[in-house]
């Protein structure tokens, strides 16, 4: 193919960056491309996804409810995206906590993009329903009924922890990212520099308890585990963080706390042409990174 044509404008048209050697015209570009060999840019992307988390089991007579599992989470890298395209983006809600001896804490909700989703965060065990519920990561179990962690999807969270069994003894933490769940601490999260910063995703919950104190959220960012002795109800436990798909804490009295919601943080070599849902965005280098904290999609 000749090489080092003149352009319309009369100024030779560098292609170095295209994979062509040499100087190509426009009119040689237009040719090249009408017959399929000229070399278009790729658009790649990282990104991380990550569900809702779970909440915490209640425990309306200071019971120990178990802690809320991690939402699930996955992170993929280099991944091609196809020009024109919109891709949905869902964000998965944290769960809502509930105060019964009978009902489990609730399962987070899903998050989906690129065709791929990831299972909200199980929800703790309670007195008369000891078993952590299954999600992304597993809820703890409760103490009292000696109930069992459940239980984790694989390459996206871990199991939740057992409750020791016995009223006085810590329930069990859920799972987390990163690890599974502890008596009564919840699992860890994992750490993810996508931003430029490195922030934890995806802690479990820690487990409530009657009278010992409440296990510890996995990370900082799962919720903490109440005792009876923080006087029950509303001051029992903490919420999962926001965002970070990370586990309520559970009750040592009254309800469980709520799970922390999903997020999905897109990382790319091109800007896109246009998106909804309100992501912010910022840079990295070169990179531009668009965070969702609510439902959207993105074109590119």
């Amino acid at each position: 193919m000749p090489r080092g044509n003149f352009g319309v404008s009369g100024k030779k048209i560098s292609a170095e960056n295209d994979g062509f050697s040499g100087m190509v015209s426009l009119s040689q570009q237009h040719l090249e491309k009408q017959s399929g060999n000229w070399p278009s840019v790729v658009t790649l992307m990282d990104f991380l996804l990550v569900a809702g988390g779970g909440a915490g089991g209640g425990g309306p007579n200071g019971n120990g409810g178990g802690g809320g599992g991690a939402g699930g989470l996955n992170y993929l890298v280099s991944q091609p995206l196809t020009a024109g395209t919109t891709y949905n983006i869902v964000i998965g809600g944290g769960a809502t906590g509930v105060s019964s001896d009978s009902v489990k804490g609730p399962t987070g909700g899903t998050s989906s993009f690129y065709g791929i989703s990831v299972t909200g965060g199980g929800g703790g065990g309670v007195r008369n329903n000891g078993a952590g519920n299954p999600g992304g990561s597993g809820g703890g179990g409760h103490s009292f009924a000696n109930g069992g962690g459940g239980t984790g999807i694989a390459g996206q969270g871990n199991n939740g922890s057992a409750g020791t069994g016995g009223g006085n003894r810590p329930a069990g933490g859920g799972g987390g990212a990163g690890s599974t769940g502890a008596q009564p601490d919840g699992g860890l999260g994992l750490e993810n520099s996508i931003t430029g910063t490195a922030t934890f995703y995806a802690g479990g919950g820690g487990g409530g308890t009657s009278f010992a104190a409440g296990g510890i959220g996995g990370s900082g960012i799962g919720g903490n585990g109440g005792s009876n002795t923080d006087g029950g109800g509303a001051g029992s436990g903490t919420a999962g963080t926001q965002n970070t798909g990370s586990g309520g804490g559970g009750s040592g009295g009254g309800a469980g706390k709520n799970g922390g919601s999903g997020i999905c943080i897109i990382r790319t070599n091109s800007s896109p042409i246009s998106t909804t849902g309100s992501p912010s965005m910022t840079t990295d280098g070169a990179y531009y990174v668009y965070t969702y904290t609510g439902s959207g999609s993105i074109t590119f």
